[in-house]
């Protein structure tokens, strides 16, 4: 799908994958070091010692996956003091995410996407407007648990809205206004708001033009900005639900021609489930 929209979006191209879930009492956490060559064993060595427990890890390219017994709070903080030019991608149970400058074709061959697997997952290619062309800046952006977020559009209150939330908590690593709209629902979702209640409230308190696309544990969930300024296409069938921003892009997906074709209305939240 993605590189059918190579023209919209050259830059840079990411993937967050749902699959296997982590045993209970661990957490899986996608990690990035610009070198090939980083020694990724000696950093699960030290995480080991501060978990006093193995630590499995698989390597790709620039990436790292690994799966701790631990708790988010704690793996944060043992991975900003052990090393800083390490950057958390996301941590959750269920999520991976692999993104990364270049083609969707370039990042898909780089990190073996076709050969993946799992429930759902949320993809993006990007032309940078705002923020710098690079690994930081590319989409999927995860700030919480299990969650992630792609956009396509621009958020005017992005500035103002990331103070507020730095008040409360939420790190940001990038001047990336998606980072911002990913950590605004991150905060809402701390608050004990359903996702649904997150989207609706953020109707609000963000201001701009954009599509939203979401990622978490048990499924996804689309909202366009009020006035519909950013495109967005749904196709959905008896086996699967498909969201893009064209539809050249859904046109190769299995049985498209007997799928349920639509837009999403403007202001309202859409959500599916796996279950």
């Amino acid at each position: 799908m993605l590189e059918s929209m190579c023209g919209r979006g050259p830059d840079s191209a990411g993937f967050a994958i749902y699959n296997d879930e982590a045993p209970e009492g661990w957490i899986k956490v996608s990690l990035q070091h610009p070198d090939f060559a980083y020694d990724w064993r000696k950093l699960v060595s030290r995480v080991e010692s501060r978990c006093g427990a193995p630590v499995n890890l698989k390597k790709k390219s620039t990436h790292a996956l690994l799966v701790v017994p631990t708790d988010e709070t704690t793996l944060r903080v043992a991975l900003a003091e052990l090393d800083r030019d390490v950057t958390i991608l996301s941590v959750g149970r269920r999520i991976q995410i692999m993104k990364e400058t270049g083609t969707p074709r370039e990042v898909v061959e780089r990190f073996g996407v076709r050969e993946m697997a799992g429930t759902h997952a949320i993809g993006h290619t990007r032309m940078a407007t705002e923020s710098a062309v690079s690994t930081a800046g590319s989409h999927p952006f995860s700030t919480g648990m299990d969650l992630c977020l792609v956009h396509n559009g621009s958020l005017s209150n992005h500035n103002r809205l990331r103070e507020n939330l730095k008040k409360d908590g939420i790190e940001f690593r990038t001047e990336n206004d998606t980072e911002v709209a990913a950590g605004y629902f991150t905060w809402r979702l701390r608050q004990g708001m359903s996702l649904r209640e997150a989207l609706e409230a953020s109707l609000e308190d963000i201001d701009g033009f954009y599509t939203f696309a979401i990622g978490t544990a048990e499924g996804f969930a689309v909202l366009r900005d009020p006035i519909a300024c950013k495109p967005a296409v749904m196709a959905e069938t008896d086996d699967y639900v498909a969201m893009a921003s064209e539809y050249r892009a859904l046109i190769g997906l299995p049985g498209i021609d007997f799928a349920r074709l639509w837009e999403p209305e403007p202001g309202i939240v859409y959500s599916w489930s796996r279950a």
